[in-house]
């Protein structure tokens, strides 16, 4: 019986620990779910510091180190922070996708820089981080589209660099016979 009952109590402890370790993800997610994506960043980088201050936490826990990072990667890719995406996909353990979110960031950056060299070395970029996002994750169809998409407007623009971002899109509508030519504004 006694036995029973120090085993209760250790869990008891691991769960309420649990749970206070847990507290700063559920604030985030909280402010995520709300739409306060700038208190869901505060949130997640101070989950994010808690895990990093004791590694073994995320050998217990994966599952919630994952989706900090992962929802954190999602709220600066939404607050159109695309640097800190990238800064911090570098870091970010697989299972919370971090090719794919660094991915998106350099095609948003290559779709508004206004060099061509600049901008193709973003898409190129964008094109090799889909083509490992699809590696970590071949059944998303989402991902497979969004990297076909970039391998397609990189050899492109790797035909007409002088593209001007506004018209990238362009490059992958070949002109029908017969059609007009669009005219060129800007």
């Amino acid at each position: 019986v006694s036995t029973v009952v120090v085993l209760l109590l250790v869990s008891g402890l691991a769960l309420l620990g649990y749970a206070r370790w847990t507290d700063s993800v559920k604030a985030a997610d909280l402010a995520l779910a709300s739409g306060n994506l700038e208190a869901a960043i505060a949130g997640y980088q101070a989950a994010e510091a808690r895990f990093d201050a004791l590694p073994a936490v995320k050998q217990i826990v994966p599952a919630e180190y994952h989706r900090a990072v992962a929802n954190h990667l999602w709220a600066l890719y939404r607050l159109k922070r695309y640097d800190e995406v990238i800064d911090l996909a570098q870091k970010a353990p697989p299972e919370s996708a971090p090719s794919f979110w660094s991915a998106c960031a350099f095609f948003q950056k290559a779709s508004v820089e206004e060099k061509p060299e600049a901008r193709l070395g973003w898409l190129s970029r964008a094109e090799e981080e889909f083509r490992k996002a699809v590696e970590a994750a071949p059944d998303d169809w989402d991902t497979k589209y969004n990297f076909e998409l970039t391998a397609r407007l990189s050899a492109a623009l790797r035909k007409q660099p002088n593209t001007p971002p506004k018209q990238l899109m362009q490059l992958l509508r070949p002109p029908t016979p017969g059609s007009k030519t669009p005219r060129r504004t800007g």
